[in-house]
């Protein structure tokens, strides 16, 4: 089933006429009908269509091609990270790529020293392999299980500390650390800006936040202040954790002021990933820890649906082709996450 159609099973049935104008839009303004699916979640969920969404679809095929190419890609390897941004934000500790086990200051460890660099300053570390997304990739180790071969199996990464989170948002989900998912845009001008943001929060059996279990919350972009609502995966409306009970509504995230300079500070060295997600935690202290970047197709349907359109104002829909895709080139290559409508 489409999740439209599962929307409508909770929500009601969506006005015609503003399908209707979903269709007429994505076809005469985005070029082709099949953007219009997505147009219709946003509009079931917002209660009325909205002219300036972008479609999850045509984000992945016109914009992310057209104003990231190759360059949003560098976000994919992790042990770039400190290469490109020389900042202290990453809770990075260690890389390992191509063989060698290297500091952030591109100092190479030997394989008998790793552990020592690892452990003596932290109980446990967080592996991340290049490519991971969607809560993928990510693995736990402690002293006593970290194991180099099994490292060099797992391929290419970076190890990061692992986050004691604040108090404010380690109620709902004390397993594993809520993410706090920001998107900035660089215009035309070249003026980077917050667009969008929304709290991720695990379920009770997640030893970190999974895009396959998540409970995703909007966010006040001004106040960090959390909306009333958040979304399971299948899209249904709670407005309070499903596993702690604890309810979203006047909870405001911590060092939200700190969030914000961060990703604006760190866009301005990668101007040219024009979109970008940025992946923050707070911790116990109230530091902010700059987890990843996504500078390829970072999501942006959550944030266009509960609080769009974000990029009306860009022209993103003046670079569609003028002319009607052909059906099988508009479907063939288009992301699996798109194909579900």
């Amino acid at each position: 089933m489409s999740i439209h159609k599962t929307l409508e099973r909770s929500l009601g049935k969506t006005n015609r006429v503003d399908l209707d104008r979903a269709d007429e839009y994505a076809r005469e303004v985005l070029g082709h009908a099949c953007y219009a699916p997505w147009l219709y979640v946003y509009t079931a969920i917002a209660g009325c269509f909205k002219e300036g969404w972008i479609p999850d679809n045509y984000y992945a095929r016109i914009v992310v091609p057209k104003l990231k190419g190759g360059y949003g890609r560098a976000s994919n390897l992790k042990s770039l990270q400190h290469a490109i941004f020389n900042s202290d934000a990453f809770p990075d500790v260690a890389y390992f790529a191509n063989g060698l086990f290297f500091t952030p200051d591109d100092t190479v460890i030997s394989p008998d020293s790793v552990v020592s660099r690892l452990f003596d300053r932290c109980d446990a570390v967080v592996f991340k392999v290049d490519e991971s997304f969607q809560g993928k990739g990510i693995f736990f180790f402690d002293r006593n299980n970290f194991d180099v071969e099994r490292i060099k199996a797992l391929g290419n990464g970076v190890f990061q500390t692992k986050i004691v989170q604040h108090e404010a948002l380690g109620r709902f989900a004390p397993r594993s650390v809520a993410t706090l998912r920001l998107t900035t845009v660089v215009n035309d001008e070249g003026v980077i800006s917050v667009r969008a943001c929304y709290l991720r929060l695990g379920r009770d059996t997640d030893t970190h936040v999974k895009s396959g279990t998540n409970v995703r919350i909007p966010v006040d972009c001004a106040t960090g202040e959390l909306a009333e609502g958040g979304y399971l995966t299948d899209w249904t409306v709670v407005r309070e954790h499903p596993d702690t009970k604890i309810r979203f509504a006047g909870v405001t995230v911590p060092a939200f002021a700190a969030c914000l300079a961060t990703v604006l500070e760190h866009h301005r060295k990668v101007p040219f990933a024009r979109c970008v997600g940025w992946d923050l935690a707070i911790a116990d202290d109230g530091r902010v820890e700059l987890m990843e970047w996504n500078g390829m197709h970072n999501d942006i349907k959550f944030s266009e649906a509960t609080q769009g359109p974000c990029f009306a104002d860009l022209g993103w829909e003046r670079l569609a082709v003028k002319a009607a895709l052909r059906p099988a080139a508009a479907t063939s290559r288009m992301p699996e996450a798109s194909r579900v409508l």
